[in-house]
C-alpha cells in the first residue's frame, strides 16, 4: 500500500474550553453555581463582585478607602475629633467599668451588635436556626442511654438493642440473635435481654424500638392518662384485631369487638393520633433548600418574568489589576495575569449566556402556560422540549440542560421548569388534554368525594369520560399512584 497525500473539505465541530465551560454552567443548578461562582472568586484576583452603586469605579473606591485607613491610623487624634462628638466619647466611656468582679464574664459587660441571633429565652428563638445537621436515632437514644442508671451488663445489651433499631424505630433483630451475639462466656440470659429491652422502649421516641406494629401503638397508648376515654378498647383492637383495621373491614371490627360504628370510628380517632413510625421523628438529614432562578408575578395585569438578583452576585474585571497587565511584556507575572484577565472575561460571558437562556427559555413557558397563571394545574397545556426549542431557536438537548435542577417563583408555589413538560390525551372533541392537568382533576375530585364511599379508578375514568377526557382505568391508577392517593379501600374512612 502507498502511501499518499489526500487533500479534503469537511466541517467539524470542536469543543473548545469556553464552550465546555459555558455547557457546564448552564446545566448546573442554583447552589452548584453559587459555590462554582465562589470558587472562581477565590482563584482568579482579576473577578470581583461589582457595587451596585458604582460598579465601574470599584478598583479606585478601595485604594481610596485603604488610603483614607491608613490616613486615621496615622492621625488617630484628629479622627477621633472628626468623626465623634464628646457626648458619643461620654457614653462610651461610661460603659467601661473601672473594675470587674472576679465572676464576670464578656457577655455580662459588653453588648455585641454584630450578631442578631436572638437568645433561648426569645420568643423569635428557633432550634432549626442555629442547627444545620440532624441528629440520627441512635445517637440520640445513645444519649438517653448515658443517662440512665444501669448496670455495665445491661449497659452493653441496651447499646447492642439500640444499634440494631433501624431508622423508622423497630428492632430490625429478634431477641434471640441478640442474645446469640454475645459470647457466651459472658453468660447473657433471655430474661436480662427483655428486661433490658423493656428500659429501651421506654427511651423518647415513645413507641420506639417495638418488634412490630401492634407493639409500637401499644407502648404509645401506655402513656397516654388511665382518664382517656376509650383508651382500653384502643388497647384490645391495637392487640387482637389491628388486621381487620389495616384492612378496613370495619363491620368485621364491630362484630368483633362488639361495639357500634360512633364508637368503632372514636377508638379510630384515637388510634390515628398515634405514630406509626416512631423513629422518622429524629431527622437525620440536613435541611435541603430550594432557591428559584427565575420569579414570575403580576404587574398592571400582565405577567413578567425576571431572573432572580439573589442567584448570583454581579461580577465584573478588576481595573485596577487589569490596568497592570502589559501588552508587549512576556515576562512570567505578565503571562499570568494576561491568562487571568481573559478566563475572567469568558466566565463572565458564559454567565451572561447562561442567564439570557434562561431567561429565553422561561419566558417562553409563561407564554405557552399562560392558563395554569390565570386559572391553575387544571388549565395546563401539553408541552414538549421541541415546541420550547423550536421558538427560542435552540436545540432540544440544550433546553433540557436548561429545565433540569431550574426552579420558577410563581404566586401558587416554587415548580421545577419540567414541571411545566407533559404528555398528552386526547379528548372526544379531536383536542388534546394535558397529563398534568389530569392529575390535577384526580386531586380535585378526590378530595371532594365522600370518605365513605370513595371514588374507585373505574368511576374516576367514567367522571373523566363525561368531561370528553378519554383515559384508561390503569392509567388513573397510575397517575393516582405518582400523586400518593391511596387506594379506593385504604381511603375508606367511618363517618
Amino acid at each position: 500500500m502507498k502511501a499518499s497525500l489526500v487533500l479534503k473539505m469537511g466541517q467539524q465541530l470542536t469543543m473548545t474550553p469556553q464552550l465546555q465551560q459555558a455547557i457546564r454552567l448552564l446545566q448546573m443548578s442554583t447552589l452548584d453555581l453559587q459555590a462554582e461562582i465562589q470558587e472562581a472568586l477565590d482563584s482568579n484576583p482579576m473577578l470581583e463582585v461589582e457595587d451596585d452603586n458604582n460598579p465601574s469605579s470599584s478598583g479606585s473606591q478601595n485604594t481610596a478607602q485603604e488610603q483614607s485607613s491608613h490616613t486615621q491610623a496615622a492621625e488617630p487624634n484628629e479622627a477621633a475629633e472628626n468623626t465623634s462628638s464628646p457626648a458619643e466619647t461620654t457614653d462610651w466611656t461610661e460603659q467601661i467599668p473601672s473594675e470587674l468582679e472576679i465572676d464576670t464574664s464578656w457577655e455580662d459587660i459588653y453588648q455585641s451588635s454584630a450578631s442578631n441571633i436572638p437568645s433561648s429565652n426569645s420568643e423569635e428563638w428557633d432550634f432549626t436556626s442555629t442547627t444545620s445537621a440532624g441528629i440520627d436515632l441512635q445517637t440520640h437514644l445513645l444519649w438517653q442511654l448515658n443517662l440512665a442508671k444501669m448496670s455495665d451488663s445491661d449497659r452493653m445489651i441496651a447499646t447492642v438493642i439500640i444499634d440494631s433499631i433501624g431508622n423508622d424505630g423497630y428492632l430490625q433483630e429478634s431477641l434471640e440473635e441478640i442474645q446469640e451475639s454475645f459470647d457466651p462466656m459472658q453468660h447473657i440470659e433471655m430474661d436480662e435481654v427483655e428486661m433490658v429491652l423493656k428500659r429501651v422502649q421506654q427511651f423518647e421516641p415513645t413507641g420506639v424500638a417495638a418488634r412490630n406494629l401492634s407493639e409500637c401503638l401499644l407502648l404509645q397508648l401506655n402513656t397516654l392518662p388511665s382518664d382517656t376515654q376509650w383508651l382500653a378498647q384502643a388497647k384490645t383492637l391495637c392487640k387482637e384485631h389491628l388486621e381487620l383495621l389495616g384492612a378496613r373491614d370495619y363491620n368485621q371490627l364491630m362484630r368483633r369487638m362488639r361495639i357500634k360504628e360512633d364508637a368503632l370510628k372514636n377508638i379510630v380517632d384515637l388510634i390515628q393520633t398515634l405514630d406509626p413510625r416512631p423513629g422518622s421523628i429524629i431527622e437525620s438529614k440536613e435541611p435541603e433548600y430550594i432557591v428559584p432562578d427565575v420569579i414570575v408575578r403580576k404587574a398592571n395585569n400582565r405577567w413578567i418574568v425576571e431572573l432572580n438578583p439573589e442567584v448570583a452576585p454581579r461580577l465584573g474585571v478588576n481595573a485596577q489589576y487589569a490596568g497592570f497587565v502589559q501588552r508587549a511584556d512576556n515576562s512570567a507575572d505578565n503571562t499570568f495575569m494576561r491568562t487571568q484577565l481573559q478566563e475572567a472575561r469568558w466566565f463572565i460571558k458564559s454567565l451572561q449566556s447562561r442567564n439570557e437562556t434562561l431567561l429565553k427559555v422561561a419566558t417562553q413557558i409563561l407564554d405557552y402556560q399562560r392558563g395554569f397563571f390565570d386559572y391553575g394545574p387544571e388549565a395546563m397545556k401539553p408541552l414538549v422540549l421541541a415546541e420550547i426549542a423550536e421558538a427560542v431557536g435552540m436545540h432540544e438537548s440544550t433546553i433540557s440542560r436548561v429545565t433540569t435542577q431550574k426552579y420558577m417563583h410563581t404566586p401558587r408555589g416554587i415548580y421545577e421548569l419540567k414541571y411545566f413538560f407533559s404528555s398528552h390525551v386526547s379528548t372526544s372533541q379531536g383536542g388534546e388534554c394535558s397529563s398534568t392537568a389530569i392529575r390535577a382533576i384526580i386531586e380535585k375530585l378526590v378530595a371532594a368525594e365522600n370518605p365513605k364511599k370513595p371514588l374507585s379508578d373505574s368511576k374516576i375514568a367514567g367522571l373523566l369520560d363525561e368531561q370528553g377526557i378519554q383515559i384508561a382505568r390503569r392509567t388513573i391508577a397510575k397517575y393516582r399512584e405518582s400523586l400518593g392517593i391511596a387506594s379506593s379501600t385504604e381511603r375508606k374512612q367511618l363517618l
